[in-house]
Parts: structure tokens; C-alpha cells; sequence
């Protein structure tokens, strides 16, 4: 079993993490029995690192890891991580970020509510507010490391300059970034960011939001859903072009005698040991094929025929449409 470290100071976690938005109904209605079962299914195969929101589902997802943690008699089997500061307006819906202390503590607060614990792992700033300096922002969550309620900081989705200015006011455990063999953006920059300053890079949508899998998304599966039938990489031609070449993919896994989604997550854990990936899913059988990745050692030999199928930028369409792009934060 591959375990790596939660940032330089931080603990012992697997080599891949669960990542539980896919229980909030982003990518199709999950039930707290379903979500219940993917955790089993982690558990016993040896995963430990559970990674969700406040946002996801409106609370919906701890709410579901908080009913399977209280059902463990005391045990805690997961280390948990969630985010908090995205915000959404109660009458337009319209998304926006608060990093203010006071919001943030009081939807940490909420999270360890639902979640049922005193403190968690890892609390992440979601998404950053651009009205605050991270200085600011990262003496907030130390101040909740003083407190109790949280053992370590991080960051989703920021640059490497803002990684390296939160760094000298407080160790950032972990960065989270989407990365794959869909998404290279990390490549510029931010992995080798995270390894100078001893931080883990925490890969979210590993597999390409279900492109490089044995079961990629169809037309039908796109169009129900509300975020992937808008994103550029599954709208027509985008769709059919990253099909076909995912395609490619799957039977490369199958020659190698693996799962395309067990060789995406093996992919990732060769680009270097920070990084974390925490693919998501509501399927037993899914969870059992990404946790497979763990166990694949590839060769330099294996690391090529991969990068002959999907070479870097083979991807149709920007990972983000406009709206989606709000947040982020952009470095090259």
C-alpha cells in the first residue's frame, strides 16, 4: 500500500484520497446508501483521505460522511479535508467568494457539525477572495490551527506566487489543483512549486471527469448534467474529438492488462510522490478500479507509450467556460 505525506509536516495518508462532491449530485444523484458503500469499498482498500465541501450539495456530502463516520463506534478511519469560501447569493445564485474570518470560521464551524468531529485534517480555503491579501487570509486559518479545529491549511486552485506567499506566514499543507492526463496545467509551475515548499499536490478530477475511464460520459450523460453540458471539453465537436482520443487510452490500459482509470491514477502518482490524487465516484466497482492505481508500477517504457496515446495538449476545449474560470486562479 503507497502512503504519502499530507504536506511536509502533515501525516501519513494514502496515496489516493476519495473525493466526495460526486456524492452531492454534481454528476448524478448519489443516495447516502450509495455514498455509504463507496466509503466501505475505500476503506477496505486501504484508502483513508477523504476530501469534500461545504458546498457540495449545500452540505448535502459531509452530511453523508458524517451519518458513515458516526456509524464506526468511536473508530475514525478517514482523514478528512474540507473547503469553505464560495458563496452563493439566496436569490440570483450567483457564485462569489468571502474569505472573511468571520465567514469562514462560522462555515467551518458548520462542517465539523455535520461531519460530526471536533476537528478536521485539512481545511481549505475553496476558492480565493480576491478583496483579501492570502497574508490576511492565511493568518485566518492559522488562527484556527491555534483554536483546535483544524490540524492543517490549504488551497484550492491558486498560483504558485500566491502558494509561495501563504507559505511564509504559515506551512500550507496542501494545494489542490485539477490535474490529469486531460489537464496539465500544473506542469507550469505549481508541482514544482509544491515540491520546493514540501506541500502536497492534492489532484482533483484525475480521470478527466470521466474521459479517461473504460465508461466515458456519453451525449445523453453530458447533456443531463448542468456543469459538464456547459464546459468547452464536452460540448459538441469538442466531445466527439476527446472520445475518440480517450478511446486510444482505454485500450492501451487494456493491453497493459489494467482499467484506463487505474492507469490515469498510476499515471499521476509517477509525476511525482506529493502528489495526492482523490478521484470521486458513486459506483463500488469505480472506487475498486481507481484504488487499483496505487498498485501499478510503471516503467519509463510505460510513462511513453502513454505519452505517445495522450500527448500533452491533445485535449479539445478549455477545461473551464468564461463563468467557470471566475476563481481560479490563472499563472501562465
Amino acid at each position: 500500500m503507497q502512503h504519502r505525506k499530507l504536506g511536509a509536516a502533515g501525516p501519513d495518508v494514502s496515496a489516493i484520497g476519495v473525493g466526495a462532491m460526486s456524492f452531492a449530485g454534481v454528476y448524478g444523484t448519489a443516495t447516502e446508501a450509495e455514498a455509504h458503500a463507496v466509503l466501505d469499498a475505500a476503506r477496505d482498500a486501504g484508502v483513508n483521505h477523504i476530501d469534500t465541501s461545504n458546498v457540495y450539495g449545500r452540505g448535502v456530502s459531509e452530511q453523508y460522511i458524517g451519518s458513515y463516520l458516526a456509524r464506526q463506534r468511536g473508530e475514525t478511519p478517514f482523514r478528512i479535508a474540507t473547503k469553505a469560501g464560495i458563496t452563493r447569493d439566496p436569490d440570483t445564485g450567483a457564485r462569489g467568494f468571502d474569505n472573511s474570518r468571520a465567514h469562514l470560521e462560522a462555515e467551518l464551524d458548520g462542517s465539523l457539525k455535520r461531519l460530526g468531529v471536533e476537528r478536521v485534517t485539512l481545511f481549505y480555503v475553496h476558492r480565493r477572495d480576491p478583496r483579501l491579501s492570502i497574508e490576511e487570509v492565511t493568518e485566518t486559518l492559522s488562527g484556527f490551527v491555534r483554536a483546535g479545529k483544524v490540524e492543517h491549511i490549504g488551497y484550492s486552485e491558486i498560483a504558485p506566487w500566491s502558494l509561495r506567499r501563504a507559505a511564509a506566514v504559515h506551512p500550507v499543507a496542501a494545494v489542490q489543483s485539477e490535474y490529469s492526463l486531460a489537464v496539465r496545467y500544473p506542469d507550469l509551475g505549481l508541482i514544482q512549486a509544491c515540491a520546493e515548499l514540501g506541500t502536497a499536490l492534492v489532484a482533483f478530477s484525475p480521470v478527466g471527469r470521466g474521459l479517461l475511464t473504460d465508461t466515458p460520459p456519453t451525449r445523453e450523460k453530458v447533456a443531463a448534467l448542468e456543469f459538464l453540458s456547459r464546459n468547452p471539453r464536452f460540448m459538441s465537436p469538442n466531445l466527439e474529438a476527446n472520445l475518440a482520443q480517450a478511446a486510444g487510452f482505454a485500450r492501451l490500459a487494456a493491453e497493459m492488462g489494467t482499467s484506463a482509470a487505474a492507469l490515469a491514477i498510476a499515471w499521476l502518482l509517477h509525476r511525482g510522490p506529493h502528489v495526492i490524487p482523490i478521484p470521486g465516484t458513486r459506483d463500488v466497482a469505480h472506487m475498486k478500479q481507481l484504488a487499483a492505481g496505487m498498485h501499478l508500477a510503471l516503467s519509463d517504457a510505460d510513462m511513453a507509450r502513454i505519452e505517445k496515446v495522450l500527448p500533452v495538449g491533445w485535449a479539445h476545449g478549455d477545461r473551464y467556460n468564461e463563468s467557470q474560470w471566475i476563481g481560479p486562479e490563472r499563472y501562465c
